[in-house]
């Protein structure tokens, strides 16, 4: 009887979310308002929090989000606390605060964007990450 062949399927993964980290003492308010300030935008409170669910679909953490709709541009902005309760959204980086996660970005430059959010008073600094860097990234989904 001839051996049966094993074949793999991989696939790469791919992301539609720019992803920037953010440091900064202040509360998730206060830093979602210096964002509106400086970005022009309405980030606001959503009524649920970020839940990150582990492999069996059960909930392991929740983390404040803020979001916004640029409809001009079809571009969501999501900010959300990485650190709550003591578990991390992304825990590869636990020095980071915030994550400001844009959506279908085709319109804002990310370096741009960085040099922007260096104004704000209540952000301590800024760091772009490539989120497939980040092995926990995968699990990520917005909507």
């Amino acid at each position: 009887m001839a051996k049966q062949k094993k074949y793999t399927l991989t696939f790469e993964q791919e992301f539609d979310f720019d992803m920037v980290g953010i440091c900064s003492h202040h509360s998730d308010y206060r830093l979602a308002w210096g964002i509106n300030e400086c970005l022009t935008i309405k980030l606001c409170r959503c009524e649920e929090d970020y839940v990150v669910t582990n492999k069996k679909g059960e909930a392991v953490s929740s983390h404040s989000m803020y979001e916004f709709a640029d409809e001009e541009n079809r571009l969501d902005y999501f900010l959300v606390k990485n650190k709550m309760h003591g578990n991390y959204l992304i825990p590869e980086k636990p020095s980071i605060d915030y994550f400001l996660f844009l959506c279908d970005n085709f319109a804002v430059n990310i370096s741009e964007l960085t040099k922007q959010l260096k104004e704000v008073k209540s952000i301590l600094g800024v760091y772009p990450f490539e989120p497939e860097e980040i092995d926990s990234a995968e699990y990520l989904v917005f909507r």
